[in-house]
């Protein structure tokens, strides 16, 4: 069974952007993620109302960290002080070597492929740090662009699993996505 240990926080970078430990010097951004429509649009739970959400969702990710039970990366250009988005490692299985990730970027940031240079990085660290054998993606099938980023990352979609979310008197699908680290180890150098 794997452990894991966040302390200190690793900071990663890619060539145009930083990603490093959410804090709550970030509550105006993160409240900005999860009252923003366009972002909560598929999640599933309704967009935060209140500045004192975005403060209990960056304690619930801290404490969490501390536990070692997730990590969750503020992403930010290189040379910008404002986090654009968060992209996490979560729903840890250590007994099976397997994670989920999970993220969010400001729609003004979308297309711009900076999500999957965040991605790869990510799968970098779970893979060769953590040591993790696979990861999993969780998608609403209508979030094509979330899809899109996925599979460029090399993940397979494996499930669908019909109306398994509900969410505001709806009942929502899931499609899972994969990725094993055999299948990603010969595309890192």
């Amino acid at each position: 069974m794997l452990t894991f240990n966040f302390t200190p926080f690793p900071v990663l970078q890619t060539n145009r952007l930083l990603l490093s430990q959410v804090t709550v010097d970030d509550i105006q951004e993160v409240f900005l993620l999860r009252s923003d429509p366009v972002v909560m649009k598929y999640i599933g739970k309704k967009p935060a109302e209140k500045l004192e959400e975005a403060a209990e969702f960056i304690n619930i990710i801290l404490s969490a960290e501390v536990e070692n039970l997730s990590i969750t990366w503020a992403i930010s250009l290189k040379g910008g002080e404002k986090m654009i988005g968060t992209i996490c490692l979560w729903n840890l299985q250590p007994e099976n070597h397997r994670g989920e990730i999970g993220y969010v970027l400001m729609p003004e940031y979308h297309g711009q492929s900076i999500m999957s240079e965040t991605i790869a990085a990510v799968l970098e660290y779970g893979f060769n740090v953590m040591n993790l054998h696979s990861i999993e993606g969780h998608v609403n099938p209508n979030n094509i662009g979330s899809a899109k980023v996925l599979e460029k990352n090399y993940f397979t979609r494996e499930a669908l699993l019909r109306e398994n979310q509900h969410y505001n008197g709806v009942f929502y699908d899931t499609a899972i996505y994969t990725l094993f680290k055999r299948d990603r180890e010969p595309l890192v150098k």
